[in-house]
């Protein structure tokens, strides 16, 4: 349980480090605002098409009687809905940071120079194209786990009873999860940290990560937070990055010479969202 404390601090500590850094934080907000953008839109089309959609992909329901044709293209329609909805939350991060990258990086070094007691940042040392590269295929490895996790929650919410209380919850932390394992790529993705390496680390620290990122899936459900919050949770994702490896870490950045030391712990073989 204290782990989860100290996750959901990392969260707040991001914020609070974005507040102190005002232009930091305004270029952090382009980003999101893109990706709300193209994003409401997209759901704009579903909701104004999306019936035509089921229809078409229906047509042996056409003789059907009434009100069995009505509620079974209903019924698909709220599915589909619903389901782009799960992949918008679970997929706007990752969006988000692949549009953003260059904003997210000179935000996560300079966290790390205010942070880092020589104020040293680590670099790849790679060209923009091959950090995006990288980034949108690990996004897009990222994204389909977290779409076949999404399709298995979604099945699971028929049981009665379980459907709608234990599975909604696990969806939170399962989302938490991916959130944070996209939020932390950025700084550890410049310290040449691999895909299957990150997610080990993730593991082995799973209650730090599930404090860290199941507040922020809960929140980014309410319209626009997820815009607002980005850089803040970037910034967060980085102070986290350093503890998972271990990494020396001046207080705030601001606080004196006083420093804390964390010793990185290995990534167990137990089970998790990945």
């Amino acid at each position: 349980m204290r782990e989860l404390g100290v996750g959901f601090r990392y969260l707040l500590k991001g914020q609070r480090w974005v507040a102190r850094h005002g232009k930091q934080y305004g270029f952090g907000l382009l980003p999101g605002l893109i990706t709300l953008l193209l994003y409401a839109a997209a759901l704009v089309a579903l909701a104004m098409w999306g019936e035509d959609a089921v229809t078409w992909a229906t047509p042996f329901a056409d003789d059907w009687s009434s009100p069995w044709l009505g509620l079974f293209r209903g019924f698909l329609t709220a599915v589909l809905f619903a389901l782009a909805l799960l992949l918008s939350v679970v997929t706007f991060t990752a969006v988000t940071l692949l549009i953003g990258q260059p904003f997210y990086e000179n935000l996560s070094e300079k966290v790390d120079r205010d942070v880092s007691p020589d104020g040293h940042a680590p670099e790849s040392g790679l060209p923009l194209w091959r950090e995006l590269w990288i980034s949108a295929r690990d996004s897009l490895r990222i994204v389909l786990r977290a779409a076949l996790w999404g399709v298995l929650l979604f099945a699971c919410g028929f049981i009665p009873v379980v459907g709608q209380t234990a599975v909604p919850v696990i969806g939170f932390f399962v989302t938490g999860f991916f959130l944070t394992e996209e939020l932390t790529a950025v700084a550890l993705q410049r310290r040449s940290v691999e895909l299957r390496t990150r997610l080990g680390l993730l593991r082995s620290r799973k209650t730090l990560v599930w404090g860290f990122g199941t507040p922020l899936a809960v929140a980014f459900l309410v319209p626009f937070v997820a815009v607002f919050l980005m850089p803040g949770a970037v910034a967060g994702a980085t102070l986290m990055a350093r503890e998972l490896l271990g990494e020396e870490t001046q207080e705030d950045g601001t606080e004196g010479d006083e420093t804390v030391t964390t010793l990185p712990q290995p990534p167990s073989g137990s089970s998790s969202p990945a």
